[in-house]
């Protein structure tokens, strides 16, 4: 098979995951992630204990009318449900479509800078995709990571590696039918100012796009999911949220073509509330792009849930999840009341953060 032959399945899947009031849920964490995770509710990192999280994650009745899509990690997409069925069908009868991580981690980036990295799994890339495509998948996520610092990161040879990588790993799952996530964050950790961060990402996404195009991704059929434009997380400015949706949709309005169907953001370390916050601000906004402007969200969609599950709880889980899936999607929307949904106003900030 080619691009070709899946261009219209491509397209109708990413509008699909764009659609109003709609967003992602991000449970693609690594095994040792996802351990972290149960261990600060006392739970044991095992795979029935993961299996039993996910599991009460993507059967939770209602969650299809606000969440259109959720990234799995490679275990969950070929892992049965404790009841037998597949993830996979759990998903699918939510309404919510399956997509998959098919990075392979972040890695130190030679002749760059001591905290550069670059993101590595694009060997055989392709036919791992095929499988994922048959195993359900439609969507895939490859996350590369840049840091703001004050002797000059990201450089400029980090920021073409990461870029190109984005635009190979693009092209490779649309060759076998995945819908590309391109997501190029940029660490909310340093001291930097938002002015600062704008500068950057413009110049980031801005490159991302040229690699796109000299790849032949077609737009049309992938999404961006992008960090907010914020300030560092020690910086001594503060920034209200108005000033931050505002800045973060000109940004993506300096750099982001018009084709893309849609644009997800990622949390980043932003706790729950100011996530919705946020990304209600920017739905309020004018925009020049008819874009969606959705999120994909893993900690800000999974931290109050996890909490209330607490390794056995599934009915006090799934109804944090709603809530804050709710609330999301209002604010996806532009209609989010602040403080209408329960909501954990602990900081999920995590310096260096990798998964």
């Amino acid at each position: 098979m080619t691009l070709n032959y899946y261009k219209e399945e491509l397209k109708n899947t990413a509008a699909s995951l764009a659609k109003a009031g709609k967003g992602i849920l991000a449970v693609d964490e690594s095994t040792k992630t996802i351990g972290k995770r149960l261990a600060s509710i006392n739970v044991e990192n095992t795979e029935e204990n993961r299996k039993a999280y996910r599991g009460l994650l993507f059967t939770t009745k209602g969650l299809g009318e606000y969440i259109s899509g959720a990234i799995l990690f490679e275990e969950t997409l070929f892992q049965n449900h404790t009841d037998g069925e597949s993830m996979v069908k759990k998903l699918e009868k939510l309404g919510v479509i399956p997509g998959i991580k098919v990075d392979k981690g972040l890695r130190p980036l030679s002749g760059g800078n001591d905290v550069e990295t670059f993101c590595s799994g694009l060997d055989g890339l392709v036919e791992r995709a095929s499988d994922y495509y048959s195993q359900g998948a439609r969507f895939a996520k490859w996350r590369a990571v840049l840091q703001i610092t004050e002797d000059g990161c990201p450089s400029k040879l980090s920021i073409k590696e990461n870029a190109w990588g984005l635009a190979r790993y693009a092209r490779s799952v649309q060759e076998s039918g995945l819908v590309p996530i391109i997501e190029p964050e940029i660490l909310m950790d340093g001291s930097h100012g938002i002015n600062k961060t704008a500068a950057i990402q413009e110049e980031v996404i801005k490159e991302v796009y040229m690699a796109c195009q000299l790849n032949g991704v077609y737009l049309e059929g992938s999404l961006l999911k992008p960090s907010m434009t914020v300030q560092g997380a020690d910086s001594k400015e503060q920034n209200d949220p108005q000033k931050i949706a505002e800045m973060t949709i000109r940004t993506m309005e300096r750099s982001v073509p018009a084709s893309v169907p849609g644009i997800v953001f990622l949390s980043g370390g932003l706790g729950e509330e100011a996530a919705s916050i946020y990304l209600n601000l920017m739905n309020k906004q004018i925009r020049k792009a008819n874009w969606n402007v959705g999120f994909s969200y893993g900690r800000a969609l999974q931290h109050s849930c996890l909490k209330e599950w607490n390794g056995n709880n599934d009915s006090a889980g799934q109804k944090a999840l709603l809530a804050r899936a709710q609330a999301n999607s209002e604010a996806s929307k532009g209609c989010y009341i602040a403080g209408s949904q329960p909501s954990s106003d602990e900081a999920l900030f995590v310096a260096g953060y990798k998964y």
